[in-house]
């Protein structure tokens, strides 16, 4: 196993670069920190960035998420006026998790902070499989403590493309609720590109894409609040095909409905009931010593349109490797 190390911060320290060995193969992870910032690479291609630390998005999140070939599938972070769709630009950074609504308190549209504490676990690296952890707390917006997290991510190469998961665990001293809104979970914003939408509100090309989800549904009208294991939300980059493929874990508390929208944005939300026209609004309550876990994967693809039998496979096999 290789560990990354954080190094010790020092005033004027602007990026250190970690690798496994002085000759990068294609299994190699490499991870490069900025102040707040860790930009993953395999085989020398950058893969993805996390920021946990922003003076902007009160929040951790991933941005710039690429294929295995380096192809960008994410937003740009900042978005690019003439090129991107410039919609909410802090709200969409690219990969979150967010919750409009815990207590009352807003994490989604930033009004309420998720606070990274440390690192419990530094990037890892062992058959290929990149890992770290982290803690952290939700504060309101007058800076009480709501609940506090645990967070493992893994980050690996699969057939399909570059595989980034959440493993949270929520837990508090006093009880905390979840609410019943649209904007609850996982939240993904594709490049301006791979959206459905013909047009929009911002000078941007056409979109080239499709929403295609399990069972063999298709477009948002089949897939909107519906009970989802796994979507890909792909299209077309510079004429080649790619997107990004979400999983929802089977053992979450409850399947996720996709808040998926033809603008190029999708939320996988295990909270939203009547936000979803579906029955009277949900309240999930964690009181003192219990816990809430939600698992989630995101897949950045590109190359080929996976198929549905394809994507049932990485669904499964993603499921097997997340116990």
């Amino acid at each position: 196993m290789s560990t990354f190390l954080f190094p010790t911060h020092v005033a004027g320290l602007a990026v250190v670069l970690l690798t496994l060995a002085s000759g990068a193969r294609a299994d190699d992870w490499s991870v490069a920190e900025s102040p707040g910032t860790l930009a993953f690479s395999l085989g020398g291609v950058a893969v993805v960035e996390y920021v946990y630390a922003d003076e902007t998005i009160s929040r951790p999140y991933f941005t710039r998420l690429r294929s295995p070939a380096g192809v960008q599938v994410t937003r740009s972070h900042p978005p690019v006026a003439g090129e991107d769709r410039m919609d909410h630009p802090d709200f969409h950074p690219g990969v979150w998790m967010a919750f409009g609504d815990i207590n009352g308190a807003d994490f989604w549209r930033l009004d309420a902070t998720v606070k990274h504490d440390r690192f419990i676990q530094p990037a890892e690296s062992e058959e290929g499989v990149l890992s770290f952890a982290t803690e952290e707390r939700y504060l309101d917006a007058d800076g009480a403590l709501v609940c506090q997290s645990l967070t493992r991510h893994t980050l690996r190469r699969t057939p399909l493309g570059i595989v980034v998961t959440y493993d949270t665990t929520f837990f508090g001293d006093k009880a905390f609720t979840f609410g019943d809104q649209e904007e609850m979970g996982l939240g993904v914003r594709l490049a301006t590109p791979l959206r459905v939408e013909a047009g929009g509100p911002n000078p941007a090309p056409t979109g080239t894409g499709e929403i295609a989800a399990d069972g063999g549904r298709r477009g948002s009208a089949q897939i909107w609040g519906t009970p989802t294991q796994w979507l890909d939300y792909r299209g077309r980059l510079e004429g080649e095909p790619a997107g990004v493929a979400i999983f929802c874990h089977s053992g979450n508390f409850r399947a996720s409905r996709m808040h998926a929208r033809d603008y190029g944005f999708v939320c996988a939300n295990p909270f939203g009931i009547a936000a979803f026209k579906a029955r009277p609004a949900s309240r999930v309550t964690v009181r003192p010593g219990e816990s809430l876990r939600l698992r989630y994967a995101v897949v950045g693809h590109s190359g080929t349109t996976p198929t549905d039998g394809q994507l049932d496979q990485a669904y499964q096999e993603y499921v097997s490797s997340e116990r």
